[in-house]
């Protein structure tokens, strides 16, 4: 099977990152970048041997695949192209600047009949794989996401920043309409929030409490799963994963964990497990996954429509801000 022809739009930071891996994976040829920024585009021509193009429609029309990794606020703009050229995508998360854009990509993407993947990377965590087997209708959800302040990414609020990967998460496992959300948040050091806390009802009756930082003096990625008999302790940062489950049992076992219910209603045995996590590295999974996509014609793991969902939530936590009252879906 031949190569796809990829090439990335942006080489800031992450822009970089991808270049690097890219060259690495065995399902693609890299083509070359384009960045504005002559800055950028030198480093990654330098550090990385990636050719530089003078246009973003001078590289889409020498690829199959287009990987962007500009500003969010270029995210359309760059998308739009691509698609209109019939090529596959991979965008960065979020997935567009407006819930309008989101929408508009989502239309061309189904006339176009390309392969588009949005850059949740969460969902390629190690321990949010391992995790995943065990999650059976969690009714209690609780995420905490706290970051060292970083001066790069206070554009936008710590909602489209940060909390945007949690809702991501919790979305892709509760697997029901959004009912009501409420939120507060507040701007500390920048000119858009930087704490900020909301609580998702699900119709389901699951309800979700995320908490997001980017003001904290140590970082934290953590979600804890309760459901029927079980909780389930993910640790994103440190790639951990803890499941504990109840069982009931008529007689205890004097060699195991024994909760007594009273009232005569026997026993629950409660069992530890630690699941194995496969080490990886997301970002390079999340583009061989495209490639997979691409090649099989399946669908790809974060669609279109998964990246509008996290941010038609994020917008409605943002907007909770500015009514502080309740939002009804």
């Amino acid at each position: 099977m031949s190569k796809l022809k990829i090439g990335v739009l942006g080489a800031g930071h992450l822009g970089k990152i991808h270049i690097k891996l890219i060259k690495e994976l065995p399902e693609y040829e890299l083509v070359g970048h384009f960045d504005p920024d002559g800055s950028n585009s030198d480093q990654a021509v330098q550090e990385y041997g990636s050719k530089a193009f003078d246009s973003v429609e001078d590289l889409i029309d020498e690829v199959d695949v287009v990987d962007v990794v500009t500003p969010t606020l270029d995210h359309y703009d760059c998308a739009e192209k691509a698609i209109r050229r019939s090529k596959h995508l991979f965008i960065e998360k979020p997935i567009t600047n407006t819930l309008d854009e989101a929408r508009s990509l989502m239309k061309l993407t189904e006339e176009a009949n390309v392969k588009v993947q949005v850059g949740h990377v969460e969902r390629f965590n190690p321990a949010f794989i391992a995790a995943r087997p065990y999650f059976d209708q969690p009714m209690f959800i609780e995420s905490h996401r706290l970051a060292e302040f970083n001066p790069r990414g206070t554009d936008v609020s710590v909602v489209l920043d940060l909390m945007i990967h949690d809702i991501d998460l919790i979305l892709s496992v509760v697997r029901s309409n959004v009912r009501k959300i409420s939120a507060s948040g507040i701007a500390v050091v920048s000119d858009q929030p930087d704490i900020a806390n909301a609580r998702i009802e699900f119709d389901n009756g699951c309800v979700a409490n995320l908490t997001a930082s980017r003001i904290s003096m140590k970082n934290m990625r953590k979600s804890r799963f309760f459901q029927r008999d079980a909780y389930i302790s993910v640790d994103l940062l440190t790639k951990n994963v803890e499941v504990v489950r109840m069982k009931s049992v008529e007689e205890p076992d004097p060699f195991a964990v024994n909760l007594e219910l009273g009232n005569g209603k026997g026993f629950k045995q409660i069992s530890f497990d630690k699941p194995k996590v496969e080490q990886n590295n997301a970002i390079k999974d999340e583009l061989a996954a495209l490639a997979c996509s691409i090649n099989e014609d399946t669908p790809t793991v974060v669609t279109v429509e998964d990246g509008f969902s996290a941010l038609d939530v994020a917008y409605k936590v943002l907007e909770q801000f500015r009514t502080s009252s309740t939002v009804e879906q």
